[in-house]
């Protein structure tokens, strides 16, 4: 494998990080949900472009080529993409008492299960430490839990997000980044 390389996104990167979103959303997915909950995780998924004018959304690269992507935040939303209006809240958070938040993690498939997911995880949990943080959350797919697990983060709980009567399961997971 080729060096990964990463960097904070800008707005131009938006269209690439897009298509990765959208090709990752339907194809990783595919073992661990029905094409139904697959189809609803649509509307609850995707990028919140104020991660990258927060300038806390990383972006891997390969050759040249944007191949996984995620962030952290330092405001109050948990999940939820540009369209998702209804689960944004973009209140700050206070680093003495609440964790921030690990945020729409993305890998091109051709690309999964080769430690980029693990880069771009540990770089943001690396920012949000460095701005004060000692713990991070995260909401986690069914897809993306086996990589948290790994990474040390524990579930808090279970729950279900209901998209036109199809439930999407999701698990809530928590992890303490103190030096």
């Amino acid at each position: 494998m080729h060096a990964v390389s990463t960097r904070w996104a800008t707005m131009a990167d938006l269209p690439a990080l897009g298509s990765l979103i959208a090709l990752s959303i339907e194809t990783l997915q595919a073992g661990f949900l029905t094409p139904e909950q697959i189809a609803a995780s649509r509307a609850i998924m995707g990028l919140d472009t104020q991660l990258v004018v927060d300038g806390t959304y990383l972006v891997a690269e390969k050759d040249g080529e944007i191949v996984g992507c995620g962030g952290w935040s330092r405001r109050a939303t948990l999940y939820g993409g540009d369209h998702s209006t209804s689960l944004r809240d973009p209140q700050l958070l206070d680093p003495a008492r609440d964790a921030a938040k690990i945020r729409a993690m993305y890998t091109h498939p051709r690309c999964a299960r080769q430690g980029i997911g693990r880069v771009i995880l540990s770089g943001c949990e690396q920012a949000a430490r460095a701005a004060g943080f000692s713990a991070v959350e995260l909401m986690s797919t069914l897809s993306g839990q086996p990589l948290y697990v790994a990474s040390g983060y524990r579930p808090v709980e279970t729950v279900e997000a209901i998209v036109n009567e199809v439930a999407v399961p999701l698990v809530r997971m928590r992890k303490h980044v103190t030096a």
